[in-house]
């Protein structure tokens, strides 16, 4: 147990709700720092190689999604253990061959600096490949979502952007999101407090109750 704990401490794997690791990186948009997008949201991800299949379906899909992220104020920035040249190929090979344009900088992780701050390597992995990692970080530089994929398997764009959206309307709107929930649809409202609150609660046209426990209500 002690052992497997030093491993996640060396890996640096940040928790949700701490803040995210400083970095500063060289990318296809040059030298980037986390304080760059200091009031922004930032979905951080990293993809096991260049010139792979796999990620190169990924990052035509990121692409796909980076106006709507945009919107939400939320930026879009990759990682690789590649150089800059390799990443420089490879968008300008996307761009020819799937008539995308990669908009979003991709960080050239060499050392493995970043991967390492973020535990994109996975300890008992024998190679340099990074996992299909991905971390939310908000506009106040905090860990909000972690999700991490197996090398094999593609992620699912709309997940990410639902991912987003449900913990901007969360901040702004003091709720939670159940399963399944899109934008626009009700969300779940802390259970009451007191026995007062709850009977307010279920005679109450605002909300949408099951039970005392489990109401919801409209997202204007």
């Amino acid at each position: 147990m002690e052992q497997q704990e030093q491993q996640t401490q060396a890996q640096g794997l940040p928790r949700i709700g701490e803040q995210a690791p400083v970095f500063d990186a060289v990318t296809t948009h040059g030298n980037i720092s986390l304080n760059d997008y200091s009031g922004q949201w930032l979905v951080l991800f990293s993809h096991p190689a260049d010139f792979t299949p796999v990620c190169t379906s990924e990052f035509v899909a990121f692409q796909g999604v980076y106006g709507r992220l945009k919107e939400m104020n939320t930026e879009l920035l990759g990682l690789s253990i590649d150089s800059v040249s390799s990443h420089i190929a490879w968008v300008r090979n996307i761009e020819e061959n799937f008539q995308t344009r990669i908009e979003f900088p991709i960080i050239a992780d060499l050392d493995q600096k970043v991967a390492t701050q973020y535990g994109m390597v996975m300890p008992e992995s024998t190679g340099t490949e990074t996992s299909r990692a991905v971390f939310v970080i908000d506009d106040n530089q905090k860990i909000r979502a972690v999700i991490y994929y197996p090398l094999s398997t593609g992620r699912n764009m709309e997940e990410i952007v639902r991912l987003v959206e449900a913990l901007r309307t969360t901040d702004e709107h003091g709720v939670s999101t159940p399963a399944n929930w899109n934008s626009g649809d009700k969300a779940i409202v802390s259970p009451p407090k007191t026995k007062e609150e709850a009977q307010e609660r279920m005679n109450s046209d605002e909300y949408d109750c099951v039970d005392w426990y489990y109401c919801q209500k409209a997202i204007k």
